[in-house]
C-alpha cells in the first residue's frame, strides 16, 4: 500500500534553509571586506601622517644668518650665528638634538653640540651651541611656537668668495640646508648671501 507524501513543505523548508545560509555567507564575507577596508585606510592614514612629519621641516629661519670674522688665524670665517624658529603649525623639537653639518668643497665636518659655549671658542673648535634663548618661558631647549634661539655653529675657515653649507637635521623632519657664500672682504661682522 502506497501512501502519498506532500513534499511541498519540505521543498520550501529547503530553500528557506539554503537562504539563511546564503544570507550568513554574504554577511561574514561583507565583515571580512569591510575590516579588510578599514585596516588598509588606517594604515594608509599612519602613512601619510609619517610621511608629513618626516618630509616638512618644524624649523626655519628668522632673520639673517652673520658671519663672524675668525681673528685666530688668516681672517676667514670662524663662525656664523642665525635665529631658528618653529615654523607655522610645526610641532616642538629639542634642538640639542639635531645633528649639524658643515660642508664646503674642502671640508665635510659633522659638529658636536656643547653646552654654554662662548663665541670665541666657537671660532676655534668643531662644534654648535644655543647663544641666546627668546620668548623661552620653560627654560629648556626644546623650540617651541612663539620661541627662538640664536645658534652658533663653527666654520671650517672658509675663504673670501667660498660657498658653503651648513646642514641642519632635526630628530624628525627634513633637512634644512643654509646654503651661503663668504663676502669678498671680511669684516668683524657679515651678513652673508
Amino acid at each position: 500500500m502506497r501512501k502519498n507524501f506532500n513534499e511541498n513543505a519540505f521543498t520550501g523548508l529547503e530553500a528557506a534553509i539554503v537562504l539563511i545560509a546564503f544570507i550568513v555567507v554574504a554577511a561574514v564575507f561583507s565583515y571580512v571586506i569591510l575590516g579588510a577596508g578599514f585596516f588598509t585606510t588606517q594604515k594608509s592614514q599612519e602613512v601619510v601622517h609619517t610621511g608629513v612629519s618626516q618630509a616638512s621641516s618644524s624649523i626655519e629661519i628668522v632673520g639673517n644668518v652673520y658671519g663672524v670674522n675668525n681673528t685666530t688665524t688668516d681672517g676667514g670665517l670662524g663662525f656664523i650665528k642665525f635665529a631658528v624658529a618653529n615654523t607655522a603649525g610645526g610641532t616642538p623639537i629639542d634642538v640639542t638634538q639635531m645633528v649639524v653639518v658643515y660642508i664646503d668643497e674642502n671640508h665635510r665636518q659633522e659638529m658636536t653640540y656643547t653646552a654654554g659655549e662662548t663665541e670665541e671658542n666657537l671660532k676655534i673648535k668643531d662644534n654648535w651651541t644655543i647663544l641666546e634663548f627668546y620668548n623661552n618661558v620653560t627654560a629648556n631647549t626644546l623650540l617651541e611656537p612663539g620661541e627662538q634661539f640664536v645658534l652658533g655653529i663653527h666654520v671650517e675657515d672658509p675663504a673670501p668668495n667660498q660657498q658653503f653649507s651648513v646642514n641642519l637635521q632635526p630628530a624628525a623632519g627634513a633637512v634644512y640646508p643654509i646654503k651661503r657664500t663668504v663676502p669678498p672682504a671680511i669684516n668683524k661682522i657679515n651678513i652673508l648671501l
